[in-house]
């Protein structure tokens, strides 16, 4: 089955080099809830800049699923480029898209990372620009009001369109496809939510309807829904159609791969 891609292990570690192949794009899964308690090891993982970050957070919740999101991020790169996740650097974009610093630009990996609630996702693949959202479906808010502000016009009538019951659902998928897209094209919300155009349909695997004033653009990116377990809505933009998925959910957990004893024996983030 290959690696698994369903971290709920705090005990979870990588032992062999990750394998990517430059036609896949791979999707993981990380159970924050069930790894954020180990704090003090993930803590051993992180940069200067990453530990002062964590400490500015007000709630220990929210600082312990920041750092074991962050150390999973290295752990994971680390498997792929067989380098101490360590000893890995980052750098920003103007928009504050990370990517890995120069001394592994030669690599060729991308990726792009989401969380919300108890879980974070992670997208990664080999020269191609991408961007992953998650978000945990909440009904604490105005749907009409939010999609006015935030959605195109033709989004806010597919949403209009279907029974109350649905708009909730429909409305985070929206969310979450407009924010892989942005976040694939590095622009942040320097490019108007309005600009284009995404489908609601569960599901969709190109869900890039149009593109504003390039009508072309939408060609060149793969839009989709992909798995992010119950109460959970998410999507994956990557350039390019020459592609193939490979998601946490065709994989075994790490506790079922057994990658390492410790694995077996204590079943966390």
């Amino acid at each position: 089955m290959g690696e698994p891609r369903n971290i709920k292990n705090s005990a979870f570690k990588i032992e062999t080099p990750l394998a990517l192949p430059d036609d896949e794009v791979q999707v993981w899964r990380v159970d924050l809830e069930s790894l954020r308690a180990d704090e003090a090891r993930w803590q051993k993982v992180l940069s200067p800049d990453e530990t002062s970050r964590a400490s500015r957070f007000h709630f220990a919740v929210d600082r312990q699923r920041f750092v074991a999101a962050r150390a999973l991020l290295r752990t994971i790169l680390g498997g792929y480029l067989t380098t101490e996740p360590k000893d890995l650097t980052f750098a920003y974009s103007k928009r504050d898209k990370p990517f890995l610093g120069p001394a592994y630009a030669d690599r060729g990996i991308t990726f792009n990372l989401s969380h919300s609630g108890g879980i974070a996702l992670y997208a990664f693949a080999r020269g191609r620009e991408l961007g992953i959202d998650v978000e945990q479906v909440r009904r604490d808010f105005d749907v009409e009001a939010i999609a006015r502000r935030f959605f195109s016009a033709h989004e806010q009538e597919q949403l209009a369109d279907l029974p109350a019951t649905e708009r909730i659902e429909a409305f985070f998928r929206c969310w979450t496809r407009k924010e892989a897209y942005i976040k694939a094209t590095g622009d942040g919300l320097s490019l108007p939510l309005t600009q284009f155009d995404v489908s609601l349909a569960e599901g969709s695997t190109d869900a890039l309807v149009e593109t504003r004033p390039d009508s072309a653009e939408a060609k060149h990116w793969l839009l989709r829904e992909v798995p992010a377990g119950t109460g959970y809505v998410a999507a994956l933009c990557v350039r390019g159609q020459d592609w193939n998925l490979s998601d946490w959910s065709a994989m075994r957990s790490s506790a079922e791969a057994g990658l390492s004893g410790g694995e077996r024996s204590a079943d966390r983030f």
